[in-house]
């Protein structure tokens, strides 16, 4: 499985910003995929997580602000971020696995990671 996430850049504290995560593979459908993201000096945090059949679960930080989606005909996860703020600011990094989540030994993929900056 190959992971290949977009759609990070600079937004102002209460913006939005949609990440996308293109993998490959046949069996997309059937892959757990996650987000998490990684700010400088601290640790990988989970962020959210779908299977493929659509459930769904998020951190504590992000809930209610950030909603995660997939498209499995184009193999693709989306993570929807509003209501943004400074401390969102990480490198956010997609990862597919078979369970769906909060731990990034679960994981066995990751993408390379895009950059989100929340400025205040």
């Amino acid at each position: 499985v190959q992971l290949q996430a977009s759609g990070g850049g600079l937004v102002q504290a209460g913006g939005s910003l949609r990440l996308s995560c293109a993998a490959s593979g046949r069996t997309f459908s059937s892959y757990v995929l996650g987000w998490f993201r990684q700010a400088p000096g601290k640790e990988r945090e989970f962020v959210s997580a779908i299977s493929g059949s659509g459930y769904s679960t998020y951190g504590d930080s992000v809930k209610g602000r950030f909603t995660i989606s997939r498209d499995n005909n184009k193999n693709t996860v989306y993570l929807q971020m509003t209501s943004l703020k400074p401390e969102d600011t990480a490198v956010y990094y997609c990862a597919s696995g078979p369970y769906a989540s909060s731990r990034t030994t679960d994981y066995n993929y990751w993408g390379q990671g895009t950059q989100v900056t929340v400025s205040s």
